[in-house]
């Protein structure tokens, strides 16, 4: 039995779409005014843009929780092997509609929260920062949160032009739903009108409640215009679309696997492998490291079934373009772009009539999760045997 991964599109129906659409331009027609309520704020400093998304998703959600204004973030692109060789600062709306957030909760950029409302509500010689008393314990004199400490908090908050005044330490809490009155009661908007924290307020990878909240992610005009126009010109449709995650250093931190180091839950495993703990599918090294016969065997399988023309490769390391070009015969075109932007590789995975992911990849994660929103579907290098082996034995049972 084939295993595919789909989840209905909740906001199919025009009556859905038109009340979105309503909302949102309420919402961002008003002029941009203080929220009493009060802000969060963090810094995406944890791994690249898988990992950034599914903590902003796990952000929005805690900003919601204590009904305060997310500041959006840029986004962190680490240009270290290009010129100027550091860190890049893309504003959320680069790739994706800000506006579009506000159907779930209030937001604004971290840009424009700087640049309109810090001066005069956020003034320098105000800005508190706060933290875990565990973080602090980094610091030299025990007691001041590391904001600043390194790459990529000190050039994210330079980037916005943060310097912070006072360090607010606390303890015994997390930042989960079950914390929420104790965060409300701690930390009352009327004396801590800006909560600035050294990392995202959420969970790696995001957790299964907050996964759904992808549907608010949506793609800017100007990504679908790029990406659009490159599927038109190197894709025939019906076309499979692949994430091969096999570099070195993917490579490196698969033997944590191999080794018994790591269990089922390993990164993003958890979209995949089931995010009860006790209930997991077993985690394999061709799941997480897929060799050329399971990409083989996976993409010709998807291939036959969508009676796909076309096989579309993201990949951070070797494409396989020429095995699998050989495996079809010429018959299916394969293309590979590796486009200087990781986010036009995302698009064009997600308009795919198929997609096959990386289950242990956050980046694979971000794909599944647009897909499930549009009611596409997805499968995984590596699980699908499991999967089909786990149904077999309690048939036979």
């Amino acid at each position: 039995m084939a295993v595919t991964f789909q989840a209905a599109d909740p906001f199919r129906g025009t009556l859905g779409f038109l009340f979105l659409l309503l909302r949102v331009c309420l919402v961002f027609g008003e002029e941009l005014n203080w929220d009493e309520n009060g802000y969060v704020l963090y810094c995406p400093c944890m791994g690249r843009f898988g990992n950034q998304a599914d903590h902003f998703l796990g952000s929005l959600a805690f900003a919601k929780m204590l009904n305060r204004t997310l500041a959006v973030p840029p986004w962190i692109v680490y240009r270290h092997h290009t010129p100027p060789y550091t860190n890049v600062h893309v504003p959320f709306s680069e790739f994706f509609k800000l506006e579009a957030l506000s159907a779930y909760h209030r937001v604004v950029s971290l840009e424009d929260f700087m640049e309109l409302l810090a001066p005069k509500y956020w003034p320098p010689g105000q800005r508190k920062a706060y933290c875990f008393e565990t973080a602090a314990q980094r610091s030299a004199d025990k007691k001041t949160c590391p904001m600043k400490d390194g790459n990529p908090f000190g050039p994210f908050w330079d980037y916005v032009g943060v310097e912070f005044d006072q360090s607010i330490l606390f303890g015994g809490i997390s930042f989960s739903a079950y914390h929420q009155p104790q965060w409300m009661k701690k930390f009352p908007a009327s004396e801590h009108p800006v909560l600035a924290l050294p990392g995202a307020p959420a969970q790696f990878p995001v957790i299964e409640e907050h996964v759904a909240l992808q549907r608010y992610v949506v793609w800017s005009d100007k990504m679908v215009k790029e990406g659009e126009e490159h599927i038109a010109a190197l894709l025939v449709r019906p076309y499979v679309s692949i994430h091969l995650r096999i570099g070195i250093d993917w490579q490196n931190a698969c033997k944590l696997l191999e080794s018994g180091d790591t269990g089922p839950h390993f990164m993003a495993s958890p979209q995949c492998v089931g995010y009860n703990r006790q209930t997991a599918l077993p985690l394999t090294m061709t799941a997480c490291l897929p060799d050329l016969k399971e990409i083989r065997r996976a993409v010709q399988r998807w291939v036959r079934k969508t009676a796909a023309r076309s096989v579309y490769i993201a990949t951070d390391s070797e494409s396989h373009s020429k095995d699998l070009e050989k495996l079809f015969k010429g018959k299916v075109k394969v293309v590979s772009l590796q486009p200087d932007l990781a986010q036009t590789d995302l698009y064009i995975l997600g308009q795919a009539d198929h997609f096959i992911g990386n289950c242990v990849s956050s980046f694979s994660a971000f794909v599944k999760r647009e897909r499930d929103v549009r009611g596409l579907s997805s499968s995984f290098f590596g699980i699908e045997t499991l999967t089909n082996a786990k149904t077999e034995h309690k048939q036979e049972l």
